[in-house]
């Protein structure tokens, strides 16, 4: 009964942490969500968004995308790793997680001076003539072609996309690494004797039982890529407005309105919990049907 009521009294510290800066908050964007300034109840704020659906499903779009490329570069690299020696793993793991340990906006403006129109990368393609190639071949192609002097991956999506894959890719790695490398030796070697060939052992073996690897890796990075902001600002040049950006433009900038902002907000919470909750179902689906 003693201990029962220490571990009761210890628990305290941690319902009210979670209550100011868990629940409260909750309570204010549902609030805010729901009500006008003179604090009327409304549903107008979500009818107002319909004019950002494009926004919507820019951010789905392109969270998506840079899943599927975390998904195709970190599955193989989370299969080598788990392969290879525990010595091997545990420097290639540090390696792989030493750029986090740098500043997430310092990250992004290496990016920035990497891509922009004078950056690394297209002095790199001047200085080895791919620039001046491409304008000879335009002009062979087409009387019309208005030559370049830089390849324009700056204020891109592709540049978004491609720093949300930088940034994210480790979150994809080491949650499918964790569970290959957990995958029974033994288990592979009875497929091996029964016949299969290294594919069939991977395609009916290995990939299933890293099922709950992939899905937590797909959720890791899907959820912050799609409230980021900050990449789609730098990267984007403000001209890819993701949702993260039509938030802080709600509560930051000039068109101050925190009653569509906390609508947004909200209706964004629901989206990454339901993405939450089908991968979480599908895990579960995939887990019983590897154990039948």
């Amino acid at each position: 009964m003693k201990n029962r009521r220490l571990a009761s009294l210890s628990a305290y510290p941690y319902v009210v942490w979670m209550a100011i800066f868990v629940v409260i908050p909750l309570v204010l964007v549902v609030f805010y969500a729901f009500t006008n300034d003179a604090g009327q109840f409304t549903t107008a704020n979500f009818n107002e968004m319909g004019s950002y659906t494009m926004v919507f499903v820019r951010s789905l779009v392109l969270s998506a995308a840079a899943t599927a490329v975390c998904l195709i570069l970190g599955y193989p690299v989370a299969y080598v790793l788990a392969k290879e020696s525990a010595g091997f793993q545990r420097i290639a793991l540090m390696l792989l997680m030493l750029p986090m340990w740098i500043n997430f906006l310092l990250r992004t403006y290496a990016w920035m001076s990497i891509l922009e129109n004078t950056g690394l990368l297209n002095t790199l393609f001047s200085d080895i003539g791919l620039i001046a190639l491409v304008n000879k071949i335009g002009s062979a192609l087409s009387s019309s072609y208005v030559p370049i002097d830089h390849f324009q991956m700056i204020n891109t999506q592709g540049a978004v996309i491609l720093g949300m894959v930088y940034n994210y890719l480790p979150f994809m790695i080491m949650p499918i690494h964790s569970v290959i490398v957990k995958i029974d030796r033994a288990t592979i070697e009875a497929a091996q004797d029964l016949g299969a060939d290294d594919v069939t052992v991977f395609r009916k073996v290995i990939f299933p039982l890293s099922l709950p690897g992939v899905l937590s890796g797909i959720t890791m990075v899907f959820v912050p890529s799609v409230s980021t902001f900050i990449l789609s600002k730098l990267l984007g040049g403000g001209t890819t407005m993701l949702l993260g950006d039509l938030i802080e433009l709600q509560f930051m900038g000039g068109a101050y309105n925190p009653h569509l902002g906390s609508a947004i907000s909200l209706i964004m919470m629901i989206i990454v919990m339901v993405c939450m909750a089908l991968m979480n179902r599908f895990g579960d689906g995939e887990d019983q049907a590897v154990m039948l």
